[in-house]
């Protein structure tokens, strides 16, 4: 664990020099973890898959012809399992009013988790192999529009469901997007087709992240970063029923510098241990327009 630099206070103050960051994108596809059953193994999860033949010929001697239908349970497993310890000296936190260690965990989940659980759910979704991809480089709102446009028709076609749809796609875009010329107004009614649109910033939409232990050398600050050879994403379209994510365990605990045996200090706890998956059966549902240009450090 690195050191931690918190300057010392002489005068009270209610003033945080705190980054600023939006809130968690993704948790709109948060699911219902009441309908997950465990698996036969820890971190594994079963999921009901139906299969089953089409309509066949009626024979009025015969009758009906029979076919099968097969119900099978497939296996995800959890793939997220992040977390951090962070102590701060009992004097820091007294000398700093309090601060110090006040701040210290709404500032790590905000600034940090959040953040890096978003990046990381989005990479997995683009990776999923037969979801639909399509790759573009936009400047102005009409080829926003019209691309936008082609991710819905091919959901359509693709005889995805209209509800539940949502459309996730970077703040530089969607400004494109509404602000076209009154003469393209008409092509605007794409937008309200989603059940709703969330911006998403660049900075944790790639297709591909790679993430930092936190002790290796080079990586001790921990969090992450875009993976070379990745791309940005410039929108995303999800139906929700098409994704299984949730949160299987999460830990945010705190211990006073009384229960502290370690050291004479407030100790922080963070862990989160999920998953990130799309059905087999419904990858369809999934829509990814990304960058032509790879990243490349």
């Amino acid at each position: 664990m690195g050191e931690n630099n918190i300057t010392t206070f002489k005068k009270y103050t209610d003033r945080l020099d705190e980054v600023y960051k939006v809130a968690s994108c993704a948790s709109v596809l948060d699911g219902d973890t009441s309908l997950i059953q465990a698996g036969a193994n820890a971190g594994e999860i079963l999921i009901p898959k139906m299969e089953m033949d089409g309509m066949g010929d009626y024979s009025r001697s015969g009758g009906y012809t029979d076919g099968n239908v097969s119900l099978e349970m497939q296996t995800k497993k959890c793939d997220y399992d992040r977390g951090r310890r962070f102590t701060v000296d009992a004097m820091d936190n007294e000398e700093t009013a309090g601060l110090a260690f006040g701040k210290l965990s709404g500032e790590f989940v905000r600034t940090k988790a959040t953040p890096e659980l978003d990046a990381y759910r989005f990479a997995k979704y683009s990776g999923i192999l037969g979801i639909q991809t399509a790759i573009g480089a936009y400047t102005l709102g009409v080829e926003v529009l019209s691309a936008i446009s082609t991710a819905r028709l091919a959901l359509d076609e693709a005889e995805v469901p209209e509800e539940d749809r949502y459309l996730f796609i970077t703040p530089t875009l969607l400004e494109l997007a509404t602000n076209v010329t009154l003469n393209d107004a008409g092509k605007k009614a794409v937008l309200d087709s989603f059940k709703q649109i969330v911006k998403v910033p660049q900075s944790r939409f790639y297709t591909a992240i790679d993430l930092f232990d936190g002790k290796t050398a080079g990586e001790e600050i921990g969090g992450f970063k875009p993976a070379v050879g990745g791309f940005k994403i410039n929108f995303m379209v999800v139906h929700k029923p098409s994704v299984m994510q949730y949160t299987k365990h999460g830990v945010n605990k705190i211990i006073t510098p009384e229960l502290n045996q370690t050291s004479d200090g407030w100790m922080f706890f963070y862990r989160s241990y999920g998953m990130a998956e799309v059905l087999d059966n419904k990858v369809k549902g999934i829509y990814l327009n990304r960058d032509t240009t790879a990243v490349t450090a």
